[in-house]
């Protein structure tokens, strides 16, 4: 089939390729900003997204110089421009009291341009939004664009940066949102040739529903492990111990992915999803803004680390040395990262925090210093330092192995 994508950024140019490459679709794709992907391109992806640089090796991705060559190529047209919040609500810093809905100008503009070249060119197509968006954006925003050549479907996806190819090849289900159901046809004939997932149809406002509760109930996962641990933390419980225990509950707990102790969640999508969730309550006058809350409670168990940081480094005397700066293992990914925020709240109690991640500066520098040391990122390596004599490892993981002559803390477990 021929398809084309808008919006090749670091999810979008990895699931185009993915189609092209690994599904045998014709794909054309387009960004407004040509000369980033071009360059993403040359350099093979060296962001730390597995299985890109293979995909690159396969053979470049076409690129299209208008959205009009996408119309004129593709019977489906994929949108996965960024739908963003200022920088003030990424997750990296305590989040503004006041609540704010996702960003919707690059968005808007990307289907006006796709409806606009439809019409010119008397095109039927499928315009299929990956982009994230509260309940009721498409009625709002995107419904009056549309025109009787092009037919809506909104079909977000369940990926995560670093982990994108893979997560696009095996996702727990492919959702699908339509106003009614054979508009879904040309969609399910894309995915067909690239898996064989369940698919989940639904209405336009469920789906886009649907996204945002996945993300949102991923963060109160987290905020729930936390709590347990700092729990545990100060009654000698060991958090690992109860999560696992409740892990075996498959029937009322379901899953015990994500309801870990560690830091809070971070990237892209999580943080700010809260936030626009608590935006969207504050507007429908819910009984009680919950989401709003668990806003809080991520910034507030951040916190709390870092007082637990304060105390060891005043007991001490000892500098303070956070190691990672990502928000995922083994990658350089650092947007809504927990570790930049604790290094922020650190530095809002007096504290001037050193601060080093070896994917993200592109070198390591060994802890041979006596310093509290924080395991902001759960990176293989830092397991493997040997860290100076008379050092304070705090580790809200749990995976640090004991050294002689270093006080290694493993935040909620066991001493």
């Amino acid at each position: 089939m021929n398809v084309g994508w808008i919006g090749l950024g670091k999810l979008g140019a990895p699931c185009a390729l993915a189609l092209q490459h690994l599904a045998g679709h014709d794909v054309l794709g387009y960004d407004l900003d040509r000369a980033r992907v071009e360059r993403m391109f040359s350099k093979g992806g060296d962001y730390g997204e597995q299985g890109l640089a293979d995909l690159i090796d396969r053979g470049p991705l076409k690129l299209a110089h208008t959205v009009g060559e996408v119309v004129a190529h593709a019977d489906v047209v994929f949108v996965a421009v960024q739908t963003p919040h200022a920088p003030a609500y990424g997750g990296e810093t305590p989040a503004p009291w006041e609540r704010r809905d996702f960003e919707y100008g690059f968005l808007v503009q990307a289907v006006r341009d796709v409806c606009r070249a439809a019409a010119e060119q008397a095109k039927p197509i499928t315009l299929v939004v990956v982009s994230t968006a509260l309940p009721g954006t498409c009625n709002k925003h995107l419904r009056g664009l549309l025109n009787a050549h092009v037919t809506l479907v909104y079909s977000p996806l369940f990926i995560a940066m670093g982990t994108t190819i893979a997560d696009f090849l095996q996702p727990e289900f492919v959702l699908m949102g339509a106003d009614r159901p054979e508009h879904l046809d040309p969609v399910v004939e894309v995915y067909e040739r690239l898996h064989g997932r369940p698919l989940f149809k639904t209405s336009i406002e469920s789906a886009e529903l649907i996204k945002v509760a996945y993300n949102t109930v991923i963060s109160a996962k987290v905020v729930i492990g936390n709590t347990i641990m700092e729990i545990c933390e100060k009654t000698g419980a060991d958090c690992d111990e109860v999560i696992d225990a409740l892990s075996l509950a498959t029937d009322r707990v379901i899953s015990p992915k994500y309801l870990r102790g560690g830091m809070g969640d971070g990237g892209a999508c999580h943080p700010r999803d809260l936030i626009a969730m608590s935006w969207l309550a504050e507007r429908l006058e819910l009984s009680y803004d919950l989401l709003g809350q668990m806003t809080h409670a991520r910034e507030a168990q951040s916190g709390w680390l870092a007082d637990l940081t304060v105390r060891w480094a005043d007991q001490t005397g000892l500098p303070v040395c956070i190691l990672g700066k990502a928000y995922k293992p083994e990658s350089a990914l650092t947007a809504g990262s927990p570790a930049l925020l604790l290094a922020h709240q650190l530095g809002e109690r007096g504290h001037k925090v050193i601060h080093k991640d070896i994917f993200v500066d592109g070198e390591f520098d060994r802890p041979d210093e006596p310093r509290v040391y924080v395991i902001g990122t759960k990176h293989s390596i830092h397991a493997t330092c040997r860290f100076a004599p008379g050092s304070v490892v705090l580790d809200p993981h749990g995976y640090m192995p004991d050294q002689q002559g270093v006080i290694v803390i493993r935040v909620g477990r066991k001493r």
